[in-house]
């Protein structure tokens, strides 16, 4: 899941969220915003149960993916699309 928050001036913090019931140890968010580099955008366990981690983004398309423990690479659904090459937001 995905969430947006418009920031002053052009850039928009996104929130990239999983559900409590994904067992995947540990996840990072990784994409053309980070250079591809696992790690460094980790998703943090919450009280709720939820993993998340926020990232601040210019404006443009940005291409991401999800990997788990294990090289487990996996989309989210909830993206602006998604195709073979992993998902996109438009901001």
């Amino acid at each position: 899941m995905l969430k947006r928050n418009r920031l002053f001036g052009p850039k928009t913090r996104v929130t990239f969220a999983l559900p409590v019931d994904q067992p995947l140890g540990t996840v990072s968010v990784v994409g053309d915003f980070n250079d591809w580099l696992p790690g460094r955008h980790e998703l943090l366990r919450r009280r709720n149960g939820t993993r998340t981690v926020s990232v601040i983004l210019p404006p443009g398309a940005h291409r991401f993916r999800y990997l788990a423990t294990g090289g487990v690479w996996f989309d989210d659904e909830s993206a602006d699309h998604v195709d073979e090459r992993g998902s996109v937001l438009h901001l």
